[in-house]
């Protein structure tokens, strides 16, 4: 036996209207957000500097980051210097995206740029097996412009090219970025969702501290680093 906490026990019938009433607003939730994303699509851009960011094989203009294609989305990683883990957020979050080739018929790429040196930055790549290509900011103030400074939160970007020029096109950051995350996706489909303090959830259901059943660093390395397997 459990000492959770159920959902109430309904016939068929019940349960099946019940369902119809909630899919009525998951419906209308799925056509704002294509509203939202019609006006997403006309936002206006503007032109972004000339920046010089580090990969993996040396200095690489921001224009060069799309590698060819027109669009780019650029993850922007946490990072404090002389820590040997990172953001548990971001490390779970990039963690997420190991295929990323689908953006290809959509003249797209995806990376993740931080404020780690960069070769601090790929040897954390690597021990936390992390799949996404990876790019520094700590020589240029790209990362501040675009609201990702030293020592700051972590957002995402999008930008777009027309020939070398670069143009910042959407922004956000804060749970703006759980819409690029499936994590989230499923476990709110779940009965007992995130369990976490700060959600609306029925009496008695579990519920512990915000952040407490995200995995850590570590254990994303130990899941999916060199050790792993």
């Amino acid at each position: 036996m459990t000492d959770l906490a159920l959902p109430p026990v309904v016939d068929a019938a019940t349960w099946e209207q019940r369902l119809r009433t909630l899919r009525a607003r998951e419906k209308a939730a799925t056509r704002e957000l294509d509203a939202i994303a019609a006006e997403r699509r006309r936002l206006p851009m503007v032109q972004m500097p000339d920046y010089t960011l580090e990969g993996e094989h040396g200095p690489v203009r921001l224009a060069d980051v799309f590698e060819g294609r027109r669009q780019l989305i650029t993850y922007h990683h946490m990072w404090f210097a002389g820590k040997e883990w990172q953001c548990p957020g971001c490390t779970g979050f990039t963690s997420q995206f190991t295929r990323l080739d689908f953006l290809d018929p959509y003249d797209a790429r995806f990376v993740v740029v931080t404020q780690g040196p960069i070769e601090e930055a790929l040897a954390y790549r690597h021990r936390v097996g992390n799949r996404m290509t990876w790019y520094s900011t700590a020589g240029s103030p790209f990362g501040s412009d675009v609201g990702a400074p030293p020592d700051g939160g972590f957002a995402v970007n999008v930008f777009l090219r027309d020939g070398d020029t670069v143009y910042r096109t959407w922004h956000t950051d804060g749970r703006g970025t759980e819409q690029l995350s499936h994590s989230f996706a499923l476990i709110d489909l779940l009965p007992y969702g995130r369990q976490e303090e700060w959600q609306d959830s029925p009496e008695g259901w579990p519920q512990s501290p915000t952040y407490s059943r995200w995995a850590t660093s570590e254990r994303i390395a130990a899941l999916y680093g060199p050790a792993s397997g």
